[in-house]
């Protein structure tokens, strides 16, 4: 049987009221979908682990929740996206979210993959992305100190991290680089891409 986290509870009070039945929804389902799953905190946010290894998270923000399968690059979502750090947007009501049936039908889904030994994005970033972008330990270390936006860089994929790392270093003057990266940090701490102005809603 899986186990739950009071640090999650905690997580969970603390979030903007409309959030709360959200999470509370989503804890449900995946505890009653998938009952080994084992509830831990990571990054400073919500996570649950299955069989040792990370199944899926979720995450609170001012304005919209999110929530992702690790191993969702290697699902079939239905032509879902991963978008703000989860591959069904930006939630802000339980409506957002797929029917339990399909819910579950997901979860089962992504039980199989880590049956079968599927890697998850750090293990493919590890042997690709990390040899490709170069990411200036300055970004690194401010973005560090706000754990919500460093989880949120984390779980991006290699291209919106390319985003943000290229417009900050792309900066002419430290004045430009720093209010770049300060903007990278509210932005990231908000689960939002660099482009999100210019994301469908």
């Amino acid at each position: 049987m899986g186990t739950t986290d009071p640090r999650i509870d905690d997580y969970i009070a603390k979030a903007p009221l409309f959030a709360q039945p959200i999470l509370q929804h989503i804890r449900q389902l995946v505890h009653t979908h998938c009952p080994e799953a084992n509830e831990t905190i990571k990054w400073s946010m919500p996570h649950f682990e299955y069989k040792g290894s990370i199944f899926c998270r979720f995450a609170a923000f001012k304005q919209h929740c999110s929530f992702g399968f690790w191993l969702g690059s290697a699902m079939n979502l239905d032509g879902k996206i991963e978008e703000a750090m989860g591959q069904f947007g930006r939630i802000t009501s339980i409506e957002d979210l797929p029917k339990e049936k399909a819910f579950a039908k997901l979860i089962k889904e992504s039980m199989k993959l880590h049956d079968a030994g599927t890697k998850g994005p750090m293990h493919n970033r590890a042997k690709n992305t990390n040899k490709e972008l170069e990411v200036p330990e300055t970004f690194l270390a401010e973005v560090r100190k706000n754990p919500t936006a460093w989880a949120t860089f984390e779980g991006f994929s290699y291209s919106n991290k390319k985003d943000y790392v290229e417009w900050y270093t792309e900066a002419k003057t430290e004045v430009t680089r720093q209010k770049r990266l300060a903007q990278s940090i509210e932005w990231m701490a908000e689960g939002k891409r660099r482009n999100w102005k210019y994301e469908k809603c």
